[in-house]
């Protein structure tokens, strides 16, 4: 019962909110008063969306024919993303395959109520993105929080998979790119931990949503990995297109209809415009943006690493991917939320706490977002550093 008096689940007292969006509103407030704010906290590209999408955008406005589409998506929409997996990964996919969703959210919702039963458990890293636990507490599941740290890169092994899945557990949840540490799986420990889910009965969901993002090396989907993978992407990070709220997921064939049953019955279908816009969001031109957008990105990488480095936070592996620095703190503060406020309101510089993403020594570290321009990042670093003068 709510303090009101009136009914509320009981499940809302574990779904914690974004203590990013604090961080956010507290800068805004600043910035309301007439002071300059460095964000460096929110996981939103800076750059507009591509001008070949919005162009195809204005063109689907105005010829006025938005209507639903079916839930799983237009057709054209999942042939164009069927022909991207070969062009770009060499890998063959039916688009009877592909879900288009609501974002990547709308994408892990669905795969989450679609496998979990009450009671059931889903394995997840710990820091990792808070939604996706998040997601399993509405089904009735339990997320079990892997503790994970630089000797795994922060990430989910086949070994840790093997370690903690027992009778209840349904499937392994692992993001490559990760938020908020940037750092990728190797593709071997992808197959592995596939294979060791598909002997326990269990799926593998692969969130691949910052793949455009991925620096030094080449990456591969993890659609190859075994026919029990459920792979999700989106349209907003590598597309810069966040706010059109498309994304998409890749699921087993026997999996098809079920999705197609949620999707009808929690939100019909996907934006109309924006699956139009995204027709064209795999062409040359688009894709040559998108590219040169992914090198600043770098730039921005190269840049913040060392600075943070040389200010004294510990960061042990140089991000692979994504536009996440995850840093320890732990030589200025045992409590980065307190940390992150008091940087905001003492030197105008917005980072994001690590107890966002879990507990595993969450307030050691904080999540510093390279979502803007060298230039101010170059007056962020600055600013921390004066900060870190005078507090020592």
């Amino acid at each position: 019962m709510h303090s009101s008096g009136l009914p509320i689940a009981r499940r809302m007292r574990d779904i914690e909110p974004f203590h990013v969006m604090e961080v956010l509103a507290r800068a805004k407030a600043l910035e309301a008063q007439g002071r300059d704010i460095v964000h460096m906290e929110i996981g939103e590209p800076d750059f507009a969306t591509p001008r070949p999408i919005c162009e195809a955008g204005i063109r689907a406005l105005e010829h006025g024919e938005l209507f639903y589409t079916p839930a799983l998506g237009t057709p054209e929409l999942r042939e164009a993303i069927a022909g991207f997996y070969k062009t770009r990964h060499g890998v063959d996919v039916s688009p009877s395959r592909i879900i288009i969703t609501s974002g990547s959210s709308g994408a892990l919702l669905l795969a989450i109520a679609a496998l979990v039963n009450p009671g059931d458990q889903v394995l997840v890293a710990d820091p990792g993105y808070p939604a996706n636990r998040h997601f399993v507490r509405m089904m009735e599941g339990d997320a079990v929080g892997i503790p994970v740290g630089p000797d795994s890169q922060y990430q989910l092994t086949p070994a840790l998979i093997e370690q903690y899945w027992g009778e209840r557990t349904v499937a392994a949840l692992v993001a490559t790119p990760s938020n908020p540490t940037g750092t990728l799986i190797s593709h071997e420990h992808i197959i592995a931990m596939a294979a060791y889910a598909q002997r326990r009965n269990g799926v593998l969901i692969v969130d691949e949503i910052y793949h455009g993002l991925v620096y030094e090396s080449s990456v591969r989907t993890a659609l190859d990995a075994g026919d029990n993978v459920f792979v999700i992407n989106s349209f907003s990070k590598y597309f810069n297109m966040t706010g059109w709220r498309l994304g998409w997921m890749v699921v087993p064939e026997g999996y098809v209809r079920e999705l197609d049953k949620l999707s009808q019955n929690i939100y019909l279908s996907a934006p109309t415009p924006a699956q139009l816009a995204a027709l064209v969001a795999f062409e040359p031109e688009t894709l040559a943006i998108c590219d040169g957008r992914r090198d600043e990105f770098k730039i921005r990488r190269d840049y913040l690493v060392p600075a943070l480095r040389d200010l004294g936070f510990d960061i042990p592996h140089m991000p692979q991917g994504a536009f996440y620095v995850y840093a320890g703190c732990r030589r200025f503060t045992q409590d980065s939320h307190a940390f992150a406020l008091d940087l905001l309101q003492q030197a105008g510089v917005a980072i994001t706490p690590g107890i966002d993403f879990g507990s595993h020594h969450a307030r050691e570290h904080v999540r510093f977002a390279y979502t803007r321009p060298v230039e101010r990042l170059r007056e962020g670093v600055r600013r921390i550093g004066a900060y870190l003068g005078g507090a020592r």
